[in-house]
């Protein structure tokens, strides 16, 4: 027991536990298959044993080399030994392995044991005495560099959808917040975007901004790449005439995105249906499975045209072999136009009513003064051309044509009211009734008035009174007169405006070389401008009234000419001329008694002659 004692315990304090537990536990040596009691064990030659080839410091600094040396904040590599809900185990090669938070791995759900992780060494022992290691934190240390490296070289990352935000969504990328706009989900719109929120998803970075510190990504352009090697894979297969099925994946105005299972077609709006639509809604919907056929398809464009009416037989083949020109069909008025209006008289099958067989006038007018969308009509088929799949329709037809009757109804000299429908220069077409218009030319719209045009004398949609001067059934044309209605007052005006007769007269309005001058009984003269100067040597004006003297008048041409200045420049010559002949019968009387005067009677006779020659000079 002292040999013991001295072996184990160094003080007597240390001595007592050591013996007793010797005493309550024997301790045995193996050599071989003898065992020695721990009474008798000599703990100097234990130490110095030749089972061992190094001493106790060597194997001491050996088991030292077998661990990492850990430098507290320093990312190192470590291998993930065991996953739960809640942590990850990591070892790094240090005397105690690490634990994380699982989240700090939701960017990779494809984590498992075995997968060589970097880790930042917050704290080499806590505590507890255990090594706190972060995921986090290194990615965050080397998250440029990650983000850099993967734009460079075009590789594919992981990131975990944190949120929505205005646009699209957050991402996290390698402990960064990276953008991924809401065109860049997915290739199909997106109505949804939550369903999208905490899923880990592959990304692409597209851009960079390392001054602002922002990121954008997309998932589109996994999918583009992936979808485009579908297409060159399905192209290479399609053929015209092809049925293949389809999803609708988008409507526009003008036609039908399908998807055609990784490529899509179009279905232009005029290839949905042998009848007319409004939209393609009325026709397919979204989301809504459908065969369709390949119409043409181009390798380079990648653009694939898809038809869905050609799988059904066309309506003009299902058309009655009975349908022959003149029948009378119903139909609806599908389109109009100016030229005409289009009706389907069964779906798919339209005829065309141009504006000319729209009514029996040759006054044309457009297509919508007569009919509007969605009427329902009757018609009479004026043509029909199966093999290029027209027709062409009349509704006029279906009424009697009036020119047939027209000298009966508008015999010559016959009265009727008609409406002003259209001017021209040299005169007014006017409608008697639908389909029976005449002109009535500007010369027999007024006896006394000289109209320069009809717009002057009547307005448009005025009604107006006419008489019928001249029917011409084989060119459908009228000849009408206004002025005939009543009696020609010229007749009455020839007796009246005698030559050289005077009428008072207002000075109406200036023209070119004159003035036109208003009569009574509402008829007009001219009067040059010569023959407008008053006697106190200025010119008559507007509007001031005057005696005129007729100076010409012409039935035929209508024409009075009339003279204000002769009316006292005459009368005054008259007098002149009336003084002059009573002083030349005075010298003629002097003259015959000239030989027979006496010297003083001569000389007085001279005096009384140049007293006369004085008053004729002035």
């Amino acid at each position: 027991m002292e040999a013991t004692e001295n072996q184990v315990a160094p003080n007597e304090n240390e001595a007592k536990p050591a013996a007793e537990t010797a005493a309550a536990e024997p301790v045995k040596k193996q050599t071989g298959n003898e065992s020695i009691p721990g009474d008798r064990f000599d703990w100097d030659s234990f130490e110095k044993d030749a089972a061992y080839d190094m001493d106790k410091g060597a194997i001491e600094e050996s088991y030292n080399q077998t661990l990492s040396k850990v430098v507290e904040n320093e990312v190192v590599e470590g291998t993930v030994m065991a996953i739960d809900k809640r942590e990850v185990l990591v070892n790094i090669g240090y005397k105690s392995e690490g634990v994380i938070n699982i989240s700090e791995f939701r960017y990779n759900p494809d984590l498992k044991v075995g997968d060589k992780v970097e880790v930042y060494v917050e704290t080499a022992e806590d505590k507890k005495g255990q090594l706190v290691l972060s995921h986090r934190k290194a990615h965050s240390l080397r998250s440029w560099d990650l983000v850099n490296e993967a734009y460079e070289n075009d590789s594919v990352v992981k990131g975990y959808v944190k949120c929505r935000t205005k646009g699209g969504m957050i991402v996290d990328v390698f402990g960064i917040e990276a953008f991924l706009p809401g065109s860049q989900i997915d290739v199909k719109p997106i109505r949804d975007y939550d369903i999208y929120v905490n899923k880990t998803m592959d990304f692409k970075i597209v851009k960079i901004n390392n001054e602002f510190r922002n990121v954008v990504v997309s998932h589109k352009a996994l999918i583009e790449a992936e979808i485009e090697a579908q297409k060159a894979d399905i192209i290479s297969k399609l053929e015209k005439g092809q049925i293949l099925e389809g999803t609708v994946k988008n409507i526009t105005s003008y036609g039908v995105f399908v998807d055609l299972g990784g490529v899509d077609g179009l279905i232009h709006i005029t290839d949905l249906s042998w009848g007319r639509i409004n939209h393609p809604e009325e026709v397919v919907s979204l989301d809504q499975k459908i065969s369709v056929v390949i119409l043409d398809f181009d390798d380079t464009k990648k653009r694939i045209a898809l038809g869905l009416k050609q799988l059904q037989p066309h309506p003009w083949d299902a058309l009655s072999p009975d349908l022959k020109v003149g029948d009378v069909v119903k139909g609806k008025v599908v389109v109009i136009a100016d030229y005409g209006a289009f009706v389907e008289i069964q779906p798919g099958v339209e005829g065309l009513i141009h504006v000319s067989e729209m009514s029996w006038s040759q006054h044309l007018r457009s297509a919508q003064d007569f009919l509007k969308v969605g009427d329902e009509v009757e018609a009479v088929i004026l043509t029909l051309d199966r093999e290029e799949r027209k027709m062409s329709l009349g509704i006029k037809q279906l009424k009697e044509d009036p020119w047939k009757t027209i000298n009966e109804k508008y015999p010559i000299n016959s009265k009727h009211t008609a409406t002003v429908r259209n001017f021209t220069n040299f005169g007014v077409f006017v409608e008697l009734e639908e389909g029976v218009d005449g002109l009535v030319h500007i010369s027999d719209l007024s006896w006394t008035k000289k109209i320069k045009h009809p717009s002057e004398f009547t307005s448009i949609g005025d009604k107006i009174d006419v008489v019928v001067l001249e029917v011409d059934q084989e060119n459908r044309r009228l000849s009408l007169g206004h002025k005939q209605l009543e009696e020609n007052p010229w007749d009455v005006y020839e007796t009246t405006y005698t030559l050289g007769s005077i009428h008072e007269g207002t000075v109406a309005s200036f023209v070119d070389k004159g003035a036109v001058i208003s009569l009574a009984d509402g008829v007009e003269g001219f009067a040059t401008i010569k023959n407008l100067l008053k006697q106190d040597g200025t010119t008559a004006t507007v509007g001031e009234k005057l005696p005129f003297k007729v100076t010409e008048f012409s039935k035929s041409n209508k024409k009075i000419g009339l003279s204000h200045t002769r009316t006292w420049e005459e009368p005054k010559k008259e007098e002149s001329r009336s003084e002059a002949d009573s002083t030349q019968r005075a010298v003629k009387k002097l003259k015959a008694n000239l030989e027979k005067t006496t010297l003083g009677d001569i000389s007085g006779l001279a005096e009384l002659k140049d007293k006369m020659e004085k008053e004729s000079r002035q």
